[in-house]
């Protein structure tokens, strides 16, 4: 086992030396980890609003004994929320010395 490591890790080095760069490709770099984080945040925070917006409406919608009057506006705030929580993340930062 240890002779099949060293002689892979010794085609692995040729190879490199060959074609003057690593063989083995880097995984995603800092700056695509950050854009696919943000990315699933801002998922999160329009599908939370949302959802917590149902939600809500769906309870009140049930303990007063509504169709869904509050189902429908709840929806829309919650929907809305996420859209602005959405838009606070990727609005690029204020100047603080600016008034």
């Amino acid at each position: 086992m240890d002779e099949d490591k060293t002689s892979f890790e010794e085609r692995l080095r040729a190879a490199e030396t060959r074609h003057g760069k690593p063989v083995v490709e880097a995984g995603p770099d800092r700056e695509d980890k950050s854009l696919m984080a943000m990315a699933a945040r801002a998922g999160t925070e329009m599908v939370g609003g949302l959802l917590v917006g149902v939600l809500l409406g769906w309870g009140l919608d049930r303990w007063l004994h509504f169709r869904a009057l509050f189902l429908v506006v709840f929806a829309l705030l919650g929907g809305a929320a996420g859209v602005v929580n959405v838009w606070r993340l990727v609005k690029p930062p204020d100047d603080l010395g600016k008034s």
